[in-house]
């Protein structure tokens, strides 16, 4: 009996053995290292070839409303801008306030609207008609600090940073006295600043937002605002920052004061050409093929507190304008920059810009449609690459060509006071192509020559057949 109860027992062990699991197939290598993608950004459309325009509402006309900005806006379609961004359109703090009427990034209500600009309905009445005139419009986002009196302050006192002391206190190592830091290592402020950004979107129609110094914030909020943002409709990012981390998952564009320095010392005579081959040279091999970095000669700060475009870059001012246009980057423009840059503008007080008849209008306009019709000069990742094209002085003329499906753009530009000669020794050069400005048509092969006056510049664009 138990020799027979042993065997049955056996046999049951066999039946109810588990299988023996097929051997796993090795995980290969290659998948471990192949490379990913980590931007985690879907441009919308319309940013494809954008040339971004910034409004300073107060000074943008002699009423400083945003009527009267309505009133302009066929004007911005006419000149062929594609981005309005409007400085901070909020409510200013009253405490601590700088001059008589306030910095507009001393933000007392993420709800409200400054009253010296209008109501909610006038702001609502322009977004309209800027989305019917194939225009998108973002706002100027201050998330880092507040105003004093912003009821935050009050209600959550929890969210604000605090000194040796305890107390409130402004951004360190500036003297932004009329603001005080958030702590955004509270849930709650967190929650809170997601959900302002999301009312403008999904309430007020706005295409998205300039964020003002973004890379103050953790980069992990921008991407939450980010991930809440864009099931309600495509929207465009703007950082405040030259930080290649925020463009993953989180940015679109991100500033580039190097390219700016870089312009202005060349025009100043303290640099030569490596100094922007420089910019270019990071921005290939650090930012990712499909950031867009934000290429501008002016804008609100360097306006106010710094000089003119055309007294900070000097005799390099028309060529640092092209090549905003024409190299990689999205170009911005400062109001009062198709005027021609004026005069500086008072930051806390009225101060209107003396709008007037300019050249500059007609570069501008110019420039905006050269991009637009010409897909090697659209904006990251749609457009063409820089390419080198080397020539026999290098630290006098900076020449490159992009290219992009069969569209063919090569540009020279020469840097230095002096006229200057040079030949073509290397990169893609060789075909037939017209000058965009003149019109001249010219044929280039390695070892062709041209001759540049000083600080001059020639785009040419490749006629069609020309060898790619």
């Amino acid at each position: 009996m138990l020799k027979h109860l042993l065997v049955a027992l056996a046999g049951l062990a066999v039946v109810c053995a588990p299988a023996q699991a097929a051997p796993k197939k090795p995980v290969a290598r290659a998948d471990i290292y192949a490379p990913k993608d980590e931007f985690g950004v879907k441009h919308p459309d319309w940013a494809k070839d954008a040339v971004i325009y910034q409004i300073n509402t107060r000074q943008f006309t002699p009423e400083g409303t945003f009527k009267a900005a309505q009133r302009q806006l066929p004007r911005l379609q006419a000149l062929g801008v594609d981005i309005l961004w409007l400085m901070p359109v909020h409510p200013i703090g009253a405490e601590n306030r700088k001059g008589s009427l306030g910095s507009p990034y001393s933000v007392q209500d993420y709800y409200g609207v400054n009253p010296e600009f209008g109501t909610k309905d006038d702001l609502r009445a322009f977004i309209a008609e800027a989305h019917q005139r194939g225009m998108k419009v973002i706002l100027d986002w201050v998330a880092n600090h507040t105003a004093w009196d912003n009821p935050w302050a009050s209600q959550h006192p929890d969210w604000y940073s605090r000194d040796w002391k305890g107390d409130f206190h402004s951004t360190k190592w500036t003297d932004w006295a009329d603001i005080i830091d958030l702590d955004y290592s509270k849930p709650g402020l967190r929650r809170a600043m997601t959900a302002a950004m999301v009312y403008w979107v999904k309430d007020m129609n706005v295409d998205g937002f300039r964020c003002d110094v973004a890379h103050f914030v953790p980069l992990d909020f921008w991407q939450q605002v980010r991930r809440e943002l864009d099931p309600i409709k495509p929207v465009f990012l703007l950082a405040e920052s030259q930080n290649r981390d925020m463009h993953y998952r989180a940015f679109n564009a991100t500033y580039s004061w190097q390219w700016n320095d870089a312009m202005h010392r060349i025009g100043k005579g303290q640099a030569d050409v490596g100094a922007v081959q420089g910019f270019y040279a990071e921005n290939d091999w650090t930012f990712p093929r499909q950031a867009m970095r934000m290429i501008h000669i002016a804008n609100h700060d360097q306006n106010s507190w710094d000089a003119t475009a055309r007294d900070r870059f000097g005799p390099a001012t028309d060529a640092a304008i092209v090549l905003s246009f024409v190299g990689a980057g999205i170009p911005m423009m400062y109001n009062g920059q198709e005027a021609g840059d004026p005069k500086r503008l008072a930051f806390f007080e009225r101060d209107p810009i003396p709008w007037k008849k300019d050249p500059m209008e007609d570069l501008y306009r110019n420039l905006i449609a050269l991009k637009s019709a010409h897909r090697a000069l659209w904006n990251a990742p749609w457009g063409g690459d820089m390419e080198q094209i080397v020539n026999d002085k290098p630290q006098k003329v900076f020449s490159f060509n992009r290219q992009a499906q069969g569209d063919k753009v090569f540009a020279v530009f020469n840097l230095s006071p002096e006229p200057q000669t040079v030949t073509f020794t290397d990169g893609p050069i060789a075909g037939a192509y017209r000058e965009h400005f003149s019109g001249a048509v010219a044929t280039f092969a390695i070892g062709a020559k041209l001759t540049l006056p000083s600080w001059g510049y020639r785009v040419y664009i490749g006629e069609t057949g020309a060898p790619q």
